[in-house]
């Protein structure tokens, strides 16, 4: 999308706003503030919920129509309210003081539909922005269908347009008496179709939520709880208002209307915000936990009292009107209630929240099932953050992984918290005073920093509760740990075939290139000399002949670094033989009884033998060296001794060369060790499989 696509969403966002001052100015002026304030309040939050989140999503995912479509419903909502309010205002509170009142009582009539129509598109699109499957793909067109034929339908009744209760209301303009027949039976056979279609919306969502995993069925989670919280809170308006009268309305029923309106207008479009754009997407749990705990205590409190102050009041004390000693002692008794009832809702909550007899503990036990739901290993330590930051109500969550003596800063939870940077094992302490080891088979492999607010503390339950997660993680810590060391690896031998393609390159440039540059250059000479000074000519040539024997023993030199022929033909013992005599240290080499082995097994133990000797020539000072080469127990070992300088290889850093040794090892299964202390020489020695052994002659 181009950023002007981008900005059209906030374009959008703040004309509303200018109709919507527009509106609330004209619903002053008609009176409807008076008659119903808390009305007006909750249908300016509805218009503004759904515009400001589909401005929000629409500007930041502008491909996902889902932010489109939550902008329609409350643009669609304002400039209806705005239409009826104008209209109003011309026809019954200043007639004929304004224009264009006949074009704005006309709107108000059908623009309601319009701004229905995306909730269940939204519902068969939502979270991607795409129908849950190929099989439902008509149901967007037939919503789409349906919809605009009843807003035809609309424009195209005869009778008054209906949009104030202030008077008589004008004739419908675009009404056609000759479809009458026929758009009474259409209009309820589309009001049906409307519901089947809605109702569909719904099941292609639950089969959606269904089928997913991870991050799209905690997104579809969100709009499912905030929905039946709605439709909750829609049923139970229902059911209050049963008995009242026309226009009638209890305290209860009203409270619970606003509710309802709340959610619908206000929290649908936030949990759908939040799914979308993935904010403190698993926050739910915690966001449902809360709901429940505040809702379960209002409803044993309530019921305490109604046992205390009407049983215990009514039966024991008399009227409670008469003995304010009573009263006191039936507010004290609740009081004492409070707290086992918060306990007793804190688990009902969890027990609802997390199933069966969840808790916290048990969403972390469960860590590994949750982990096994189809993530990728680059996903594992994010989610293993998320999960134990929404287990203990953290501020923050920090996965380390101890690397080369460092702990690096593996994933972080809340992914907008900056990264730390990497500090050494040591200063685990120093990280933050919630900090817990990770160890697997006795190895620590990393590190958890928990960072709790200040009004939530850590408490030995919660810790008790790391702990667990620990011993879980200290497994996924190791594969991520594997993981990280095969790309390393493999970037190293990218590294090492380029390094080796350019030293070849520059060992022909400089070497058989250059002299066969020469070579050409003294032919020509030679041709030109060679009928005006023969002696010259013959000169020449012996220089030549000498010449082409040097650079073909160049070629013969490189060939043998690439894969020396001796190594093919003869085997192990008479390649490295043929290299131990161009050396000038004195070598011992003991072949013990070795034979002929697959060419990868003979050409890494070849070559990384050779890696040894250079080693000790550039730095051991060593004056001998002994190579031993055996087979033992189905493997081919061998060893390079020096008495050189040595070194500390704890605190030596490996270089390339001897990392490039334990690389070539380990891609046929082989394993390197190396032996060394300042002044007493170094042993470098490796084993492979020698399984695979080529029959001799």
């Amino acid at each position: 999308m181009r950023p002007g696509t981008r900005r059209l969403a906030w374009v959008i966002w703040g004309c509303s706003l200018v109709v919507l001052a527009v509106t609330l100015m004209l619903t002053i002026r008609n009176g409807s503030v008076t008659e119903d304030p808390l009305f007006i309040v909750i249908a300016v939050a509805l218009m503004l919920g759904y515009g400001t989140v589909g401005a929000l999503v629409a500007s930041r995912v502008p491909r996902n129509p889902i932010g489109w479509l939550l902008m329609t419903t409350g643009v669609g909502f304002l400039v209806a309210a705005a239409a009826s309010e104008y209209a109003t205002y011309t026809y019954h509170v200043e007639p004929s003081a304004l224009p264009l009142r006949e074009v704005a009582a006309w709107l108000s009539n059908w623009l309601f539909l319009v701004a229905v129509t995306p909730v269940p598109l939204v519902l068969a699109l939502f979270p991607t922005g795409t129908v849950q499957s190929p099989r439902w793909r008509w149901l967007p067109p037939a919503i789409v269908g349906v919809f605009a034929t009843g807003i035809v339908a609309t424009i195209l009744r005869v009778g008054p347009l209906d949009f104030s209760d202030l008077g008589p209301d004008p004739p419908n303009p675009t009404g056609v008496d000759a479809l009458t027949p026929v758009l009474e039976p259409l209009s309820w056979a589309i009001g049906i179709a409307g519901i089947g279609l809605a109702i569909a919306s719904v099941v292609s969502l639950a089969i959606r939520y269904r089928a997913s995993h991870g991050e799209e069925r905690q997104q579809i989670r969100w709009l499912a709880y905030v929905g039946f919280a709605a439709i909750a809170m829609f049923v139970a308006t229902v059911l209050t208002a049963i008995g009242l009268g026309s226009g009638e309305s209890t305290a209860l029923n009203d409270l619970l209307f606003f509710a309802f309106l709340l959610l619908f207008g206000i929290g649908i479009p936030a949990s759908a915000g939040i799914a979308v754009l993935r904010y403190r997407l698993w926050d739910l749990d915690v966001v449902m936990k809360k709901t429940l705990v505040a809702t379960v205590l209002v409803l044993f409190l309530t019921a305490a009292s109604l046992v205390v102050l009407l049983l215990i009041g009514g039966i024991v004390v008399g009227p409670l009107a008469d003995s304010p000693g009573a009263t006191l002692a039936a507010g004290v008794i609740v009081g004492a209630c409070a707290w086992p009832l918060l306990r007793l809702s804190r688990r009902i909550a969890d027990r609802i929240v997390y199933g069966g007899r969840a808790t916290p503990y048990e969403v972390l036990t469960e860590f590994s099932d949750r982990l096994a739901d189809a993530y990728s290993s680059d996903d594992v330590l994010p989610r293993m953050a998320s999960i134990l930051g929404a287990g203990t109500g953290a501020d923050r969550v920090t996965i380390w992984l101890l690397v080369d003596g460092e702990l690096r800063p593996a994933a972080t939870w809340p992914d907008t918290v900056v990264e730390s940077q990497p500090a050494p094992a040591a200063a685990l302490a120093d990280l933050t005073s919630d900090a817990f080891v990770v160890r697997h088979q006795g190895e620590q492999l990393g590190a958890i920093t928990v960072a709790m607010p200040a009004n939530d503390p850590m408490n030995p339950a919660k810790e008790k509760l790391i702990h667990d997660l620990t011993g879980q993680a200290g497994l996924v810590l190791r594969n991520v740990r594997l993981i990280e060391e095969l790309r390393e690896s493999r970037r190293r031998i990218v590294a090492a075939v380029d390094e080796g393609r350019r030293r070849l390159e520059r060992n022909i440039h400089d070497g058989a290139q250059q002299q066969l540059v020469a070579l050409s250059v003294k032919l020509r000479l030679a041709d030109q000399v060679v009928e005006r000074d023969p002696d010259k000519a013959r000169e020449l040539l012996g220089q030549l002949q000498v010449e082409v024997n040097a650079a073909l023993e160049n070629l013969r030199d490189l060939a043998r670094g690439i894969y020396p022929p001796l190594l093919a033909d003869s085997g192990l013992a008479a390649a490295l033989e043929a290299q131990a005599r161009k050396t000038d240290l004195p070598i011992l080499l003991e072949p013990d009884g070795i034979g002929r082995y697959t060419p990868e097994v003979e050409a890494t133990v070849y070559f990384c033998v050779l890696e040894a000797l250079q080693n000790v020539a550039k730095y051991a000072e060593a004056s001998r060296v002994a190579i031993a080469i055996r087979q033992r127990d189905g493997m081919l070992e061998f060893e390079v001794r020096d008495d050189g300088v040595g070194f500390e290889p704890g605190v030596a850093t490996a270089g390339t060369g001897l990392q490039g040794m334990a690389d070539r090892l380990d891609a046929v299964g082989g394993t390197l060790q190396v032996t060394s202390a300042p002044g007493a020489g170094t042993t470098i020695s490796g084993r492979v499989p020698a399984r695979s052994i080529v029959p001799g002659p």
